[in-house]
């Protein structure tokens, strides 16, 4: 009974998102489960151990632990157990950039799922298969798979697998172009997570619906969320989501002229990015720092590090990030006039001089035509969806 009173207050703890105060208790459930043999006790330490690494952005020691629960699921032939940990794994390698090893293992769970009748099994790994699909580049069959997730989490009125489906389809949408259809799935989340009193949900929603925001050009609107978003994140602990969210923010303050706040946001989240090794999000801060770069008279330093964001995304295969490194250095090589709608063109980009009026230089961005993305280039800065 001791242990069990151990992990139900790890249980709630995880739910409230206070991931480092669950973590504690988690492992001393699994020490008391492991000294009694209890094998259904520790792989379910073993798991959630897991799942919380995962969360706090240490995905190296997630997958330690996803490693040992299936290890020991295979061990004793689970196979319910076994998909669990394949999943879990799945997604560490997810938030590492590595999509095909994470598709690999979550449509090897969702086998298992299906064979056994598992419909919340099968649900989240159609969710996990979405999200992996979305960093693959393949927009539309993400956006299919997360509605699909969705629906049978609503028949299992599980309102955080709507909720975690609807940030899916949120962050999916404005990657695809589609911005109001981003904001209208984050603002549905957002109420959801409120409701059930979700930190991370909140958070998570928050940030989503500044994106949206962003990509609207409402950008004080977009700051308000942002700082909504950080200060929720900095109280969970977790440093990937905050991340992208000092990302996002840089790129609010890079389209409206602050180029000081905005390579400040992006140097914090790089450090971040490097820590939790995701170079997704490395190479999104390379384009941006390289931008500044350019915008400011240095292209040396702009071509080297566009040029690196650009060999990074091919060598991760990274259909989309590949796509806008293309774009920017296909304008930094050849500078067109900058847009009317720049807040920086009214006192013109510092250090580009001798910008021929008239220039007739081809900005390559036809690679989103052929992902299917509603998306376009229009010159520096360019506000990344």
């Amino acid at each position: 009974m001791e242990i069990e009173t151990l992990v139900n207050r790890a249980e709630e703890l995880k739910e409230k998102s206070l991931y480092p105060q669950s973590l504690k208790l988690f492992k001393k459930a699994y020490q008391n489960y492991k000294k009694i043999h209890d094998l259904k006790g520790m792989f379910h330490c073993m798991l959630s151990i897991g799942h919380v690494y995962r969360m706090i952005g240490n995905f190296d020691l997630a997958a330690k632990y996803y490693s040992g629960a299936t290890e020991l699921a295979r061990k004793h032939k689970e196979m319910t157990w076994f998909a669990d940990a394949r999943v879990g794994l799945g997604l560490s390698l997810r938030a590492q950039g590595k999509w095909k090893g994470a598709i690999k293992l979550i449509r090897e769970s969702k086998r298992i799922y299906k064979g056994k009748g598992d419909r919340e099994g099968l649900a989240f790994s159609l969710w996990a298969e979405a999200g992996a699909l979305r960093i693959k580049g393949r927009i539309r069959e993400a956006m299919k798979t997360f509605k699909a997730s969705m629906e049978i989490f609503k028949k299992l009125e599980n309102s955080q697998g709507i909720g975690f489906c609807l940030c899916g389809l949120g962050g999916t949408s404005r990657v695809a172009g589609l911005f109001s259809n981003s904001l209208d799935y984050y603002a549905v989340a957002n109420k959801l997570f409120s409701n059930m009193k979700d930190l991370f949900g909140i958070a998570y929603s928050y940030c989503g619906i500044g994106n949206a925001y962003r990509m609207m050009r409402d950008y004080r609107t977009a700051l308000a969320n942002f700082a909504k978003a950080i200060r929720l994140y900095k109280k969970i602990g977790d440093k990937v989501s905050y991340a992208y969210t000092l990302w996002s923010l840089g790129t609010t303050y890079k389209m409206m002229g602050n180029l000081k706040k905005a390579s400040d946001n992006f140097i914090g989240a790089m450090l971040l990015f490097n820590k939790t090794k995701d170079p997704r999000g490395t190479i999104y801060c390379r384009l941006a720092l390289g931008e500044i770069d350019f915008l400011e008279g240095r292209k040396a330093s702009a071509m080297k590090r566009l040029r690196l964001a650009l060999s990074e995304s091919v060598k991760n295969n990274f259909a989309i990030e590949k796509c806008h490194a293309v774009a920017v250095l296909s304008y930094v090589n050849n500078p067109l006039t900058p847009p009317f709608n720049s807040p920086l063109s009214k006192g013109g980009y510092r250090g580009v001089k001798g910008v021929q009026k008239g220039f007739s230089g081809k900005i390559d961005d036809s690679c989103y035509n052929s992902l299917g993305l509603r998306l376009k280039f229009h010159g520096l800065p360019f506000n990344i969806p």
